[in-house]
């Protein structure tokens, strides 16, 4: 139980980090990476706080969500390089 909430608290750090430099970032990479570490970090908050609950549909969630931004982070770097490979 004691783990599960101290991942919760570093999980919450690293939400609020990457929030901030999503915002202040120098340059369009940083801000793709912030976002992209902001998304994961949010899904890994929303397992944890499924395993609190224990309830097994946040699991599906969680699978489904990890799909999509795993594309979502191909489509970011295809647009940042802009097409090449």
């Amino acid at each position: 139980m004691i783990g599960i909430l101290f991942g919760v608290l570093v999980l919450t750090a690293s939400v609020v980090v990457a929030g901030i430099r999503m915002f202040v970032g120098p340059n369009d990479a940083n801000r793709v990476i912030a976002s992209d570490l902001l998304f994961f970090s949010v899904i890994g908050l929303v397992a944890l706080l499924g395993v609190l609950v224990g309830s097994r549909a946040v699991f599906d969630l969680v699978l489904v969500a990890t799909l999509v931004g795993l594309l979502a982070t191909v489509s970011l770097a295809r647009a940042l390089t802009n097409g090449r490979r």
